[in-house]
């Protein structure tokens, strides 16, 4: 889904502790021949770096998406 259209939404959020990526960190390393920093392409990293917007517990996730909509979609 990275690849594609899943990262251009207006709001982008993970799990925590999720690895968000096209290619696994392996197939990263051996395709570019360079060392990745540490925690790359976990949630963490992503957030870190400006790519997703929150990290949301599955469990809040119905909470969190309910403000979301109510931010972006306000009642007249």
């Amino acid at each position: 889904m990275t690849a594609s259209y899943a990262t251009i939404g207006d709001i982008n959020i993970a799990e925590p502790k999720c690895m968000i990526g096209f290619a696994g960190p392996r197939v990263v390393k051996e395709t570019t021949h360079q060392d990745l920093p540490p925690g790359f392409q976990t949630a963490e990293f992503m957030l870190d770096h400006g790519l997703i917007d929150a990290i949301i517990q599955r469990r809040d996730l119905r909470r969190k998406l309910s403000q979301y909509l109510d931010y972006t979609m306000p009642q007249s």
